[in-house]
């Protein structure tokens, strides 16, 4: 009897050591993520978990629509309508991409001409004007702006006065193409050459 083995031995540790024990779980652990789960880089690698979503696109970058609403060729001038929502974000990408169009030879595919026959091209020389608001885009309100703030009230005296038409001007791109210095330029508003110029307006380029 007193040469039994007891399975408990006062001061004597019964089982594996806690360290141990602690170990073999975060081991198991480990083991489990790296061989069970998979990794997202083989996922990414293998090209198999789904379509692959494009960024959000900015809706201040995006491009806008727009319609030619007026064509005065004898002002060489033409008037485009954007929505009303369109941001100025928006104007000022309409009009670079207006101008890499013209310097890309393009801008004809869908503005008339506005100087047919020109030795230097179609839009030799064109005020673009872009506005929100359909009627200021009419005749009349382009004439008033092509002549500019100083021509004498009696030329068009129902037409819409140019302060009033100056102020609804989203953007205005100026091509003149016998200003080899600066051809292209482009503004939030309107500038007028006599300086005056829309409460808003601003350069683009």
């Amino acid at each position: 009897m007193s040469d039994e083995q007891h399975p408990y031995e006062e001061g004597k540790r019964a089982g594996a050591h806690p360290l141990v024990v602690v170990l073999g779980i975060l081991f198991g652990l480990w083991l489990f993520v790296a061989l069970i789960v998979p990794s997202s880089r083989n996922k990414q690698a293998a090209g198999t978990e789904g379509p692959a979503v494009s960024g959000t696109e900015d809706p201040e970058s995006a491009p806008v629509i727009f319609k030619v609403q007026t064509t005065v060729r004898e002002m060489n001038a033409i008037a485009l309508v954007v929505p009303a929502q369109a941001t100025d974000s928006q104007v000022a990408g309409l009009l670079k991409r207006l101008r890499s169009e013209r310097l890309a030879g393009t801008l004809g595919d869908h503005m008339p001409a506005t100087t047919p026959g020109h030795t230097l091209g179609d839009h030799a020389v064109a005020d673009i004007y872009v506005f929100s608001d359909a009627k200021f885009a009419e005749p009349g309100a382009v004439k008033t702006l092509a002549r500019g703030a100083h021509a004498p009230g009696t030329l068009l005296p129902s037409a819409i006065p140019f302060e009033v038409a100056m102020e609804e001007v989203r953007g205005h791109y100026r091509i003149d193409l016998n200003d080899t210095g600066a051809p292209d330029k482009g503004s939030l508003g309107l500038a007028d050459e006599s300086g005056v110029h829309s409460k808003h307006f601003r350069r683009i380029f």
